[in-house]
């Protein structure tokens, strides 16, 4: 199909699709917001995010005890998900997609970009932390459950496997993220939240806040989980999640509408 008979098919006068268009200046504008934000209204929107996501893990862990069922307890750990994207509040590996596009088309810095990252994944832990302790003073029936899930993380041997895992982790999230960004409908917004949990905890994908909230609860009561064996975990959870995120999903996408960086950047110069 030619350009000319593309532009006759759309609004635009470039051969890109209008929805596309479309979703790219939604993404730049809240990538950009994310970016200006505060130091305090990163922090507080990181700790909400960490107790909203333990929302999600005290549902996930109520369905698991009583089910033993991973994929039902998925479904329910979406309550986490939607929570927080009904309160707007910060997860980290949400941070992957629309940031990251908001500093390509120079609406912000990399500097602003770390001060988010860092903010939100310090506050994320911390509030997690928080939200783990009540759940295990409320519920010392669900300890066994909590323990047997945070040791299939820490217990995993690093290998390719668990790396796998966790780049399915960060990419799942961020897609996740994507697919909210690529619709107006609050219905659609939570049916792609719900499809994004339960792969991610359904299929107990490796996810560096998420799996983190498991490990810290079976700390709390009492299991034999070092923070050592926590760290040993997170640290490499982490980069293959950025990596799973950034790579198969945003680098993918920043490339499939680079037509319209070089516009925008047209345009700024002009």
């Amino acid at each position: 199909m030619t350009d000319a008979r593309r532009r006759e098919l759309g609004d635009r006068d470039d051969p890109v699709e209008d929805e596309l268009a479309e979703s790219f200046d939604n993404t730049i504008t809240e990538g950009a917001e994310r970016l200006q934000r505060t130091w305090r209204g990163i922090l507080i929107t990181g700790f909400f995010g960490g107790l909203e996501v333990g929302l999600g893990v005290m549902a996930y862990l109520a369905v698991l005890d009583q089910t033993g069922d991973h994929l039902l307890a998925g479904l329910a750990f979406s309550i986490g998900l939607v929570a927080l994207m009904l309160a707007h509040s910060e997860l980290f590996t949400e941070n992957f997609l629309m940031p990251v596009a908001a500093v390509v088309a120079r609406e912000g810095t990399v500097g602003q970009l770390v001060k988010l990252w860092g903010g939100t994944l310090v506050m994320n832990l911390a509030g997690g932390w928080v939200f783990m302790w009540l759940v295990v003073q409320a519920f010392p029936q669900w300890h066994d459950t909590l323990v047997e899930s945070a040791r299939h993380f820490t217990d995993a041997p690093f290998g390719l496997q668990s790396i796998v895992l966790a780049i399915l982790g960060g990419s799942t999230i961020t897609l996740m993220t994507r697919m909210q960004q690529g619709t107006d409908s609050e219905v659609a917004k939570i049916v792609a939240t719900v499809i994004g949990g339960f792969l991610l905890a359904g299929l107990q994908l490796f996810h560096s806040i998420l799996d983190s909230l498991l490990i810290f609860g079976a700390i709390q009561s009492g299991a034999s989980i070092s923070f050592l064996d926590w760290l040993a975990w997170f640290g490499y959870t982490l980069l293959f999640n950025m990596i799973g995120g950034l790579v198969l999903v945003t680098a993918l996408r920043l490339l499939r509408t680079k037509e319209l960086f070089q516009q925008k950047a047209d345009a700024e110069r002009g």
